[in-house]
């Protein structure tokens, strides 16, 4: 056996010695103390931990020396300042604190965590899925469950601390505006539920990025950055947002990249996004616009006819604005303008051809070289004056050709004509349209004034609404005739000049006026239709097409009743005007007139001559009637027969009356 051996067993052996030595009394203790003392033990467990105040120990006054060697024993003074110097290198802690630790070991399962207690403890790894870039030596939050479990292990919990913490914490970055981890947990309606300290938070599918995104998916599961954007402290809702870290971040970048942007620099860019009114280019880390007309010199429909999604182009800068950020860029202005390279000797009055590329309401754009457009105005399509649209002669695509009216090299502006290269109607007008000559027109529209009619192909006339009958009172010419209707004109005026065409339509027969004066003479009566009513008055529709006026004053019946609208009855003419074509009628004048007359008879043959004034009126009533153009001498003969009928009537009286006065000189 060697020396080192021989002095472990000494030191195995001393204690027993020690123990048993006969120095050292030996006392017994009864049964009934023992049962005492385990009862006081158990009340002490059961009673809460208080914390004892540990002395203070100066290492310095240990005799340190005396440590590791070979003694017989330490006495007590010796052994309560070594247990106090190791107390002192370990941290006071209680049961359901939260306190900060260092992670010591980490494998696939578990966290070891050391708090500077007499030993670890062991979290599980699944608390900590939000840090997955956790690593060894990283601080970290920790609840002090229990110092000593079943197994006598510190049991620690890393989510408790989190959500003791976390309403505070989240407050805190929100005011603070800082930038925070979580994991995002799983997918919901709108977007994605992340643990963010241990609270669930909601990220708005808005919110992920700054491009829109499609598949919510790629991203559960994931550990990313955030800043906290709203909390709703009445319910404890916390909303966070990752676009705004990018947001941050591109701004940042964009106010660089403008405070080195010029007018005029070429840069390098990709095509981020296109729409129909232009490009997003991506000058990296700002956007820029290329509005579609700065794409092409030439005419397009779509941006995607010049450039496509992803494609890296060079740009020229045309535009910036320091306040809104917003950059114009421009592609066309990298090639040269096609009308620097425009024939030198294209002048007016040449003729070009081209095609139609844009059509609207008052003109149509024609593209004679790419690049190079005319406008061609409504009014030089055709020698029309009436009113039409550049889509009733050319449509997009036609080929067009147009005589140049105007030519400005330096505006780069064109205008064109195409009725410049048909005949002008209007160069021989008057051997075509004489006055006094007839034609046929075709109603193009109406005004309140008259009739706008076409007689060819650029030249027009105006029918005026007086020359359009000579017997109707026309309010408005849609009473007449209607638009597109063939309608017989004869020329009252020409002016070349003005290329102005007074045209009528009653001068195409004789004024029946002059035959009028001699039918509707005044005190002549006629039968009519009320066909319309007023206030002053009714239209009454005479013979031969011709209507009449009749006050309301003389509108009264025998009876008493007022004539109504469709009543056809006798009018009696109280005022004829050839040159105003107006007759003025009265029905309540008949009446009027009879009666007057039977007063005037003798009572004895009132009834007798009224029936023969009524039988005369009637009877020159139905010869009025018969009565045409070409038989006016008629009335001649009527009126000879209602003198001889009156002449028998007054000797048929004279008769009768002589027996009854022999009779009664018989009687007398």
């Amino acid at each position: 056996m060697t020396e080192n051996e021989n002095i472990i067993n000494d030191e195995q052996v001393q204690p027993i010695v020690e123990q048993t030595n006969e120095e050292t009394p030996v006392v017994e203790t009864p049964q009934n103390e023992s049962l005492e003392e385990e009862k006081e033990e158990k009340k002490e467990a059961k009673a809460p931990r208080v914390k004892k105040e540990k002395p203070v120990v100066n290492p310095d006054d240990f005799d340190w020396n005396a440590v590791g060697k070979k003694h017989d024993g330490y006495s007590d003074s010796d052994r309560s300042k070594l247990e106090a110097i190791y107390d002192n290198t370990l941290n006071q802690i209680g049961d359901h604190e939260v306190i900060d630790g260092v992670v010591v070991a980490k494998n696939s399962r578990e966290i070891v965590v050391n708090i500077g207690f007499k030993s670890d403890g062991v979290i599980p790894v699944s608390e900590f899925r939000y840090n997955q870039n956790l690593k060894v030596g990283d601080k970290v939050e920790v609840y002090v469950e229990n110092q000593e479990g079943i197994n006598g292990q510190l049991i620690l919990s890393h989510k408790k601390a989190r959500i003791l913490k976390s309403w505070d914490r989240v407050n805190e970055a929100f005011e603070k505006e800082e930038i925070i981890q979580g994991f995002v947990k799983s997918r919901t309606k709108g977007g994605l539920i992340v643990d963010v300290f241990g609270i669930e938070a909601f990220l708005p599918g808005s919110q992920i990025d700054v491009k829109p995104i499609r598949d919510y998916d790629v991203f559960v599961e994931k550990t990313m950055e955030f800043k906290v954007v709203k909390i709703n402290q009445e319910y404890k809702n916390v909303v966070v947002s990752h676009k705004a870290l990018i947001e941050d971040e591109l701004e940042q970048q964009k106010i660089e990249i403008i405070g080195k942007l010029e007018k005029g620099q070429v840069l390098e860019g990709t095509v981020k996004n296109i729409t129909s009114y232009g490009v997003f280019i991506d000058l990296g880390g700002v956007d820029g616009l290329i509005h579609i007309t700065d794409l092409s010199w030439g005419r397009i429909n779509h941006p995607e006819e010049i450039v496509q999604l992803d494609e890296k182009i060079k740009v020229v800068i045309l535009d910036f604005d320091d306040n809104k950020k917003r950059i114009a860029l421009g592609l066309k202005q990298l090639t040269p303008h096609p009308w620097d390279a425009l024939d030198e000797n294209l002048k007016v009055g040449d003729v070009v051809i081209g095609k139609v590329v844009v059509i609207a309401d008052y003109g149509a754009f024609i593209e004679i070289a790419p690049g190079v457009e005319g406008l061609i105005h409504v009014s030089e399509m055709s020698w029309s004056q009436h009113l039409r649209t550049a889509q009733d002669f050319l449509k997009v695509g036609d080929d067009v050709r147009a005589s140049v009216l105007t030519l400005d090299r330096d505006e780069r502006k064109m205008s064109l004509g195409m009725k410049q290269l048909i005949p002008d109607p209007w160069a021989n007008v008057k051997e075509r349209y004489p006055i006094n000559s007839k034609h046929t027109a075709t109603v193009r529209n109406f005004t309140n004034f008259g009739i706008f009619v076409e007689l060819e192909e650029g030249v027009d006339g105006l029918i005026h609404i007086s020359d359009l009958s000579w017997s109707k009172k026309i309010k408005h010419p849609a009473e007449f005739t209607k638009v597109g209707e063939q309608i017989e004109v004869i020329v009252l005026d020409l002016d070349e000049e003005n290329r102005r065409l007074s045209l009528g339509h009653k001068q195409l027969e004789e004024n029946p006026w002059d035959v009028f004066e001699d039918i509707f003479t005044v005190g002549s009566i006629h039968s009519g239709t009320i066909i319309s009513m007023s206030d002053k008055g009714v239209i009454v529709s005479l013979p031969y097409g011709v209507e009449g006026f009749a006050p309301n004053r003389h509108l009264k019946k025998e009876d008493g009743s007022n004539a109504k609208v469709e009543d056809t009855i006798d009018f009696k003419v109280i005022e004829f005007s050839k040159e105003n074509k107006k007759i003025i009628l009265s029905h309540s004048r008949i009446h009027e007139d009879i009666a007057f007359a039977a007063r005037t008879v003798e009572n004895e043959g009132k009834d007798a001559a009224a029936k023969s004034t009524k039988r005369a009126v009637k009877l020159m009533n139905e010869n009025l009637e018969r009565t045409t153009l070409g038989d006016l001498d008629v009335l001649v003969d009527l009126k000879s027969d209602l003198e001889a009928e009156e002449k028998k009537a007054s000797k048929k009286k004279t008769a009768k009356k002589a027996p009854e006065t022999t009779e009664e000189t018989a009687t007398e």
